[in-house]
């Protein structure tokens, strides 16, 4: 399991004064990048093969608040992954300096090509990076059914 350390700051903060719902978002995104880093999917290599990680749906889930001046851990765990690398899942968990557990997220997303806006499976480079990957009780592999599981589609105004 991955993990990453956040102080919540007074811009991390909503009318409540409590965590903002978009700050457990970019502490989430912060912490994937960080662990995508970490496996060779930097800035540099990403922009060289002009590939980028997308998120398809978000499910949060909160369980205590987050207040100023909380320190609170972020975890990921790499929970699927389709055989082409095309699709990944990750969870996230948000623990106090306690270990208390704060919220936990779900999420799937895929990867793009940048300069057709496609979907794309990952270079070989890129999917044997997932092999040193601790793959946790639970973890499946994913298919494109996976993603569309809750069948949500736009839904234009005109």
């Amino acid at each position: 399991m991955y993990f990453k350390e956040f102080e919540v700051r007074w811009n991390d903060l909503d009318a409540n004064w409590h965590l903002a719902n978009s700050s457990y978002m970019s502490f989430m995104s912060h912490t994937r990048m960080s662990f995508l880093e970490g496996l060779g999917f930097d800035h540099a290599a990403l922009q060289e093969h002009q590939i980028g990680p997308v998120v398809f749906y978000e499910h949060m889930y909160y369980f205590r608040e987050v207040l100023p001046g909380t320190a609170v851990r972020v975890s990921l765990e790499v929970m699927g992954l389709s055989e082409d690398g095309m699709y990944f899942e990750f969870h996230h968990n948000f623990y106090d300096h306690q270990g208390r557990h704060l919220a936990h997220c779900e999420l799937i997303g895929g990867w793009i090509s940048l300069k057709t806006r496609k979907l794309i499976p990952l270079e070989a480079r890129f999917l044997s990076a997932w092999d040193k990957v601790e793959k946790p009780e639970g973890f499946r592999i994913l298919t494109a059914a996976d993603t569309r599981k809750y069948a949500k589609r736009p839904q234009d105004l005109a």
